[in-house]
């Protein structure tokens, strides 16, 4: 019996492998960061890193076939204005990615090819708010790559007190769920790149400025990164497991070559060296005497030369190629930003308000007073979420607590939100507001049909058939029912009619008999799913324990083999066999007579 005892007290007290390896993993990340991790290979063994490994390698999972158009359209669904930025970071970035595929597909053996590849590294320049960061991040979801940002401020030169640009790196590896191969195909971006500009006041080593530039240029251009590094104990761990499990001292390192580099500042200084260079060449008798240009025009004169005199070294400005310059927003283009379905702002509130069951809706000239009072403080697009949080803060927090199921945001609420709100609590069911409501909201969808419309050309190839108005109709209603933006409506809606043309092609191969359904029938069967809240793939089976026996028995009946589904198909299956049956007879009945 004691024998007993202390078996059962060891086998408490030695946990087995994968209570080991959670609760260390648990102990490591509260002491080191929620990156750090414990892992053992003998339960994670890691992917063998020469090779393409699965058919199509890395290529399978980042989306390397877009062309600069297609990409440009993807951003005007979400960016307002910056055409030139869109276009130029656009042509770049697939350019870029493209030549890598090209690349890596040639395998000619040489070691000297690629060699002095000069990357296409960007260099954004722009005011606050204009969005910089919101252009790069979108870009870099659409083509599923692992995207890193970093503050320049933050770093200094290795081997000094502060950051590592190296890191960046590293963190690229994370963001690609440990995938080295995919990490080196992603992208790092890094703000405020104009506060590392040399001090030229400074005596002594800079390593915060021209430090943190010498430090970035070699990853810049190509370099190999060690992921196992002095300051890092969870590599420290896992370089010692797999040396025990292969014997071998494995360097991991990632390549970055293929890393591509995308600065971005506000460069508020730069104006004033630009104008000197060109009042310079300027002066004499028969010069042109310019007219003076405001701030943002003289960045068009930018050359690499005005970059050094600003405080960067040649070698640094020699590694980003491109230049990009992003305008200052107007009042006007915060309206259009505001009007526009895919905008986060108005997205974002909606969603708040939703979350208690209230229908959120904007009338068009409170739009233009919110873009008016956000470009007075010269934010730009972030201006737009402190305007609109003022002026429904007051709502947010009242209105839960009622009965109001639904809010008009008008100029009179903008401006004065508490005396709206006083009057709303007061007459919540006024029969001119409830009017304005109704209006308002039928003008919200007309502008978001007509936005389904415009995009139809993105999506042309995987509709079968026009985009008529029961389909836009649908995406409409995915768009308002979730609460995404019009791109993921648009990609829910054509994913489950996918799923309808599969079940046509399966149910032919189970059953053989062919069926295809109408559009009307689809739209019902999308919106059938949608009202009860399940998946289209539930709805359709229960709709095929039905439908199968009933079309079998019709195929026996009247021969037929092939059946057009109508919408009365998918809503009154019976009633549809039923009519079935009795055109048979009659038809049946009118020829023997």
């Amino acid at each position: 019996m004691n024998s007993d005892i202390k078996n059962e007290e060891t086998k408490r007290g030695c946990p087995d492998q994968k209570e080991m390896e959670r609760e260390l993993s648990d102990y490591i990340s509260k002491k080191y960061g929620e990156k750090t991790r414990f892992v053992t290979p003998l339960l994670n063994p890691q992917q063998e890193l020469d090779g393409d490994g699965e058919e199509g390698g890395v290529w399978s999972r980042i989306n390397f076939d877009m062309n600069p158009e297609e990409l440009v359209a993807y951003l005007d669904q979400y960016i307002i204005c910056q055409d030139e930025a869109k276009a130029v970071l656009a042509t770049k970035i697939c350019t870029h990615f493209n030549r890598a595929k090209y690349l890596s597909k040639r395998q000619t053996g040489d070691p000297a090819d690629g060699v002095g590849l000069i990357k296409n590294n960007v260099l954004m320049i722009g005011p606050t708010g204009v969005g910089k960061t919101y252009m790069v991040k979108l870009i870099a979801a659409k083509l599923g790559v692992p995207f890193v940002k970093g503050d320049a401020t933050k770093f200094s030169e290795t081997g000094y007190v502060g950051g590592d640009v190296e890191d960046l790196i590293r963190d690229l590896v994370h963001e690609a769920g440990d995938d080295i191969e995919l990490a080196q195909y992603g992208i790092v971006y890094v703000d405020e790149i104009d506060k590392i500009a040399s001090s030229h006041n400074l005596v002594g080593p800079d390593v915060s400025r021209t430090g943190v530039q010498r430090a970035l240029l070699k990853p810049m251009e190509e370099t190999e990164v060690d992921l196992k590094v002095p300051h890092d104990p969870i590599s420290q761990i896992q370089a010692i497991e797999r040396y025990r499990k292969t014997g071998k001292r494995e360097r991991q390192t990632v390549n970055t070559r293929h890393i591509l580099f995308i600065m971005s500042g506000a460069f508020g200084d730069l104006p004033e060296i630009i104008k000197r260079r060109l009042n310079r060449k300027s002066m004499g008798f028969t010069s042109d005497v310019r007219a003076d240009l405001a701030d943002q025009a003289y960045f068009q004169e930018l050359t690499a030369q005005d970059l050094v005199e600003y405080g960067f070294e040649n070698e640094f400005v020699g590694r980003i190629p491109v230049q990009v310059v992003l305008e200052e927003l107007t009042a006007e283009d915060l309206y259009h930003i505001l009007r526009n379905p895919n905008n986060p702002v108005i997205i974002s509130k909606k969603r708040d308000f939703a979350a208690y069951g209230i229908e959120l809706h904007f009338e068009d000239a409170a739009l233009k007073d919110l873009a008016d009072r956000a470009a007075r403080l010269k934010t730009g697009a972030r201006a737009l979420v402190s305007v609109v949080e003022k002026a429904l803060m007051p709502f947010e927090k009242h209105l839960p607590s009622t009965d109001i199921k639904r809010l008009l945001v008008t100029s009179e609420l903008v401006a004065d939100p508490k005396a709206v709100l006083a009057q709303l609590l007061g007459d919540p069911e006024n029969p001119r507001l409830q009017e304005r409501l109704d209006e308002a909201a039928k003008d919200e969808r007309m502008d978001l049909l007509k936005m389904v419309a415009k995009r139809e050309p993105l999506y042309r190839g995987r509709l079968r058939g026009p985009l008529t108005p029961a389909r836009m109709d649908l995406i409409a209603d995915e768009y308002y029912r979730v609460g995404m933006t019009l791109g993921a409506a648009f990609e829910m809606v054509l994913g489950r009619l996918a799923e309808v043309h599969e079940f046509e092609e399966n149910f032919y191969q189970r059953y053989s008999l062919k069926i295809s359904f109408t559009e009307a029938a689809e739209v019902a069967i999308l919106a059938g799913a949608a009202a009860e809240g399940v998946a289209v793939a539930t709805f359709l089976q229960r709709l095929s324990q039905v439908l199968e026996p009933g079309l079998r028995l019709a195929r026996d009946r009247t021969g037929r083999e092939e059946f057009v589904l109508p919408e009365k198909a998918a809503l009154d299956t019976d009633a549809y066999l039923r009519e079935v049956f009795q055109e048979h007879f009659q038809s049946t009945l009118s020829r023997e007579l």
